[in-house]
């Protein structure tokens, strides 16, 4: 049995809130939803047949390396805050070695 008591200068709100936060690490909301209606057995049992395939699946792509959400989704890759995207063959600029003299040109 879940049970909350309301703190000194607690609202309600925050109380219930904390209420309803541990029915739902409880399973309760999961179990109600679930005995709402009569399941037939042999609905049962292909529902059961269903999540035990499922589970495997992701046991399998888990132990794969594979990615576990939506493999159609575009991936964005990221960068380094401040990195352009040039080529990297270009040796990067170094402010301690770089000419800083101004050169002028007769025009």
């Amino acid at each position: 049995m879940i049970r909350v008591q309301v703190r000194p200068n607690e609202p309600l709100e925050a109380a219930l809130r904390r209420f309803k936060r541990q029915c739902n690490y409880a399973g309760i909301f999961r179990l109600a939803k679930k005995h709402a209606y009569h399941e037939k057995s042999s609905d049962k049992k292909r529902r059961e047949e269903r999540e035990r395939l499922r589970n495997i699946l992701m046991a399998e792509r888990k132990r794969s390396g594979a990615p576990m959400g939506r493999s159609n989704k575009k991936r964005r890759t990221r960068t380094k805050p401040g990195a352009d995207r040039r080529n990297n063959d270009a040796p990067d600029f170094d402010p301690l070695t770089a000419d800083t003299t101004i050169q002028k040109t007769d025009s």
